[in-house]
């Protein structure tokens, strides 16, 4: 019931975003008319569509016909249509066949069917007065759709030569790569730009994108579904806010409503208003994930790749940069091919999409221009070959800022930029059944997500052992990826990986963006060699990334968008180049322009003020130099000293490294110099010599590295009188960072204090106080989290507790470092130890490695008395101690080997032996007796 209501909610926000109505001027002359069109080809029986024509003032005209998107009916594009009708168009819409009040079943443009539906279209607006014509039975038209009308569009256009002009936007040319992507196999994109790949069988299913459709198309007919999906959905490029077409039309119904078509069933399962071959089709892909022989030459058969090398109309490609459905490699492909069959091709790319809404009203109104241009001769053509927006910060409105850069003709000639990653080979579990997935984001609603801060972090999960992950070094000036980014990977394993590969944008405080919440699904056969290299060519965006921004690249197993393998399997994946090729796509910005004047003063003012702060940028950028080499090690100490006047040396030549995922137990008598090491750590005091670095950076007071580092040093300091969480929503809000960033329901989760998070500090005993203090520590889930003594205070259960928080925050991925004087306790939590005594280190390793310096051995035996005595009476073994069926003894270096030999010929059954696991053993021996 909970999946059920998620598709419901997602369903029902989708029409939300894609139905908003916007004010309209007075709705201009409509006919509505109820046509008949054959149901099949040579078939006597009858489908019904349900039509509008939009009229003009001024006829007769040029007209276009307005196919809706996949759920929607005429209404869905009513409000388009009087925009055109305003513009001197004749407008004709229609309920596809199986949508609305028209009869028939849905075949997904089927060129019988729907293809068919449209030129019979055209026909009947041939014979219509109103409209301009170039002969008999042709007139003069244009075809602008979106999504489902758009890949109409191209199939009218590649299939009947009447069509002058059409202008398909955010809508697919090949159904398999759509629906079933396999970046494996794509080729490499020339002119930085993204290239659809050859078909290939072993696609990984997009789930997600395409259960909403279907269900969309299962729905009552004109329920809504995906109805919502109104033709060019996108967000505006320019200054005009978001708005939509009109739900309602320009007149009233020419006829009562027509009898709904009776679901269709295939093996017990409802295929709603599908056709039968179809709805075969979907359920082979949902139950599979792989795409048959079958369903292959059915989905090339119903789409625009089968026809763009026919087509010779001009054509206006619009496509979307926020679109995980039909991402700009769709777009690109119907380019090339329409361009390498001689036809003419303009492509703009813009901000929305199917994640991020439809164009707004300027860009609306240069399609109207563009088509008026092509279909009349009058005015200009307002595009280029190719344009592409670029989406910079939010305004003090809230709305986004848009630049348009014009990239010349189209193909463009990019160049590429190669930037360097760093990362050791990496294990990564398909968990069983596949569950829990990495989240890469929520099909329809991305923008919508993204564009909240409180809800983007949420929605852009890797979960831990689950995804690899290499980065580069920071950008020096702003890099403006505009195309498909590809990188070599090595794979190894056994069988056959299905792997999901994205490029975050990495902030220096650590937060991550997913640039238009695009993954590239690989599919890798291994052979019998047990490694692959396979390279990947990821979607296509247009990012800027900023100045001391970093690139990471995410390799996962698992994406709930997509159907994943439910097999447990663990693979090795590592860089086969180091390699990430960037496109950049070079072009001028155009429109929304400043005065020279201003652009003059403002140079002029930047200069001075670039002056000022060079000198002040250079030491930053020293103290701050990442080693690339160490961007993915937590921490590292090296050659550290801390000297104080009078000749204290608290801390000298200290040096050892963390590694991810490791909890590290900082051990040493009081004096040892713990808590100041902690203190250089977190950046509180400055070393005399020696250096940290953290993920690559050099610990400084005020270090920006800092924020990816959560710390309990120097106590808590709650106000007694605030309860749990407001204090903790204080601590926060001191860091200048937003409220949505700090996962305050995550960490104290992880901090377990339930309900008592909400009662005032001062009724907290001293361990809830302590699991307050962790939960603080860990705000914004920093990647390393520094503790010191977090267990002062604790009775034996609360040190229990505190133990398995830790143990769950490491279970998360990240690091831990922690120093305690309960070396129990930091034997049963810690991984790793590090020793010191006196302000060095003495000794560093796992917790096993530690304790097996301590020279005891542990032997489980059947006669512990006749054991005890044949170990006596071994030379130089001493120490022996019964403990139940265990004995104790040190054998000072002897082999446990020769020590189970002697208790064998003593006739003793020895069903164990290994090191005496006891941590302050070895720490006695390390340090001495003393304590303070």
């Amino acid at each position: 019931m909970v999946t059920l209501g998620v598709v419901v909610l997602l369903v029902a926000a989708v029409v939300l975003v894609w139905t908003r109505s916007s004010s309209e001027p007075a709705a201009v002359p409509t006919q509505d008319a109820f046509l008949d069109v054959p149901a099949a080809p040579g078939s006597a029986a009858k489908v019904t569509l349900d039509t509008t024509l939009y009229l003009p003032e001024r006829t007769p005209a040029p007209a276009v016909l307005l196919p809706h998107g996949f759920g929607g009916d005429k209404n869905s594009v009513a409000g388009d249509a009087q925009e055109l009708a305003r513009r001197g168009f004749v407008v004709l819409t229609y309920s596809a066949r199986g949508f609305g009040r028209s009869t028939g079943e849905i075949g997904l443009n089927d060129p019988d069917f729907e293809v068919a539906d449209a030129a019979r279209l055209v026909d009947w607006l041939a014979t219509r007065p109103e409209v301009r014509l170039d002969g008999p039975g042709d007139p003069r038209v244009g075809v602008l759709g979106a999504s489902y009308g758009g890949a109409l569009a191209l199939q009218l256009a590649g299939r009947d030569t009447r069509v002058d002009a059409i202008t398909p936007v955010i809508t697919y040319n090949d159904l398999a790569q759509g629906l079933t992507p396999n970046a494996a196999a794509a080729t490499a994109p020339a002119a930085g730009t993204p290239a659809a790949g050859a078909f290939s069988p072993d696609g990984v299913f997009k789930k997600s994108w395409a259960g909403l459709l279907f269900s969309a198309g299962t729905s009552p007919s004109g329920a809504g579904g995906l109805g919502a999906e109104a033709p060019e959905p996108g967000q505006e490029t320019d200054d005009d806010t978001q708005s939509a077409g009109t739900a309602g039309g320009g007149g009233s119904a020419a006829a009562a409503p027509l009898p709904q078509q009776p679901p269709q069933q295939l093996g017990g399962t409802t295929c709603g208003r599908f056709t039968a071959e179809i709805c075969r089709a979907y359920a082979d892909l949902a139950t599979t994930g792989k795409v048959s022989p079958q369903v292959a030459a059915l989905l090339q058969r119903l789409s625009p790749a089968a026809v763009t090398g026919h087509i010779t109309a001009p054509t206006l490609l619009v496509q979307g940069e926020a679109d995980t459905l039909f991402g700009l490699d769709q777009s690109d492909a119907t380019a090339r091919q329409i361009t390498a069959a001689g036809g003419t091709v303009q492509q703009v790319w813009f901000t929305g999409g199917h994640d991020g809404g439809r164009p707004g009203p300027q860009l609306r109104a240069k399609l109207g221009d563009w088509l008026w241009f092509q279909l009349t001769g009058e005015g200009g053509n307002p595009f280029s070959g190719f344009s592409y927006d670029v989406q910079g910060s939010l305004r003090a409105s809230g709305s986004p800022s848009v630049r348009t850069v014009d990239a010349g003709e189209y193909p463009a000639q990019a160049q590429r930029r190669t930037l360097q990653l760093t990362g050791d080979e990496q294990t990564i579990v398909n968990p069983p059944g596949g569950t829990p997935a990495a989240v890469s984001g929520i099909p329809g609603l991305n923008a919508l997500v993204s564009g909240s801060s409180r809800l983007s972090g949420l929605f852009s999960v890797d979960p831990p052992g689950q995804s690899a992950r290499f980065t580069t070094a920071p950008v020096d000036s702003q890099l403006l990826i505009t195309g498909s980014s590809t990188v070599r990977l090595r794979v190894s394993g056994t069988g056959e990986a299905v792997l999901f590969v994205k490029l975050y944008d990495l902030n220096p405080d650590g937060t991550r963006t997913l640039p238009a919440n695009q993954i590239a699904p690989v599919r890798v056969a291994i052979p019998a060699s047990g490694t692959a290299e396979v390279t990947v060519t990821l979607p296509g965006v247009v990012r800027p990334v900023e100045a001391g921004h970093a690139l990471q690249l995410v390799v996962t197993t698992t994406d709930q968008a997509y159907a994943t393998p439910v097999t447990p399997a663990a693979y090795r994946v590592s860089l086969a180049d180091p390699a990430v090729a960037v496109p950049v796509v070079p072009g001028k910005a155009v429109g929304g322009g400043w005065p020279v004047g201003t652009l003059v003063g403002i140079a002029v003012t930047l200069a001075l003020a670039a002056a000022v702060a060079a000198l002040a940028a250079v030491r930053r950028r020293r103290s701050h130099q990442a080693d690339p080499d160490l961007a993915g090690v937590p921490l590292v100490i090296d050659g550290l000293t801390k000297a104080y006047p009078g000749g204290l040396t608290a801390v000298k030549d200290l040096s050892f490294r963390v590694e991810p995922g490791q909890v590290l137990g900082l051990l040493g008598p009081n004096g040892a110099g713990k808590t100041t090491t902690l203190r250089m750590l977190m950046g509180l005091i400055t070393p005399t010599a020696g250096e940290i670095r953290v993920f690559g950076h050099r610990i400084t007071p005020g270090a920006p590295v800092l924020s990816r580092i959560g710390s309990f040093v120097e106590g808590s300091g709650f106000l007694p009188h605030l309860s749990g969480t407001a204090n903790l929503r204080l601590y926060w809000d001191a860091t200048g960072r937003p409220i949505e960033q700090a996962h305050l329901e995550q960490a104290l989760e992880i901090a377990g204090l339930g309900n008592a998070v909400h009662r005032k500090v001062r009724t907290y005993s001293q361990g809830m106080r302590q699991r307050l203090a962790i939960a603080q520590a860990m705000l914004g889930l920093p990647e390393l989290l520094v503790l010191d003594e977090p267990t002062n205070g604790l009775d034996p259960p609360q040190i229990h507790q505190m133990r398995e928080v830790l143990q769950r925050y490491a279970a998360t991925g990240r690091t831990v470092v922690v120093s305690s004087h309960l070396l129990a306790e930091v034997e049963q939590t810690c991984t790793h130890v590090v020793v010191m005594h006196r302000g060095r280190l003495v000794a560093a390793g796992e917790v096993g490695d530690i304790v097996a310096t301590g020279g005891e051995a542990t032997f489980r035996v059947d006669r512990p008395d006749a054991a005890a005595d044949a170990l006596r009476g071994v030379p130089g073994v001493s120490g022996v101690d019964v403990e139940g069926t265990l004995v104790h003894a040190d054998l000072d270096g002897m082999p446990r080997a020769e020590a189970v030999a002697a208790l064998v010929r003593a006739g003793v059954a020895v069903e164990q032996a290994g090191p005496r696991r006891r941590l302050e053993d070895a720490f006695l021996q390390l340090v001495g007796e003393e304590t303070s």
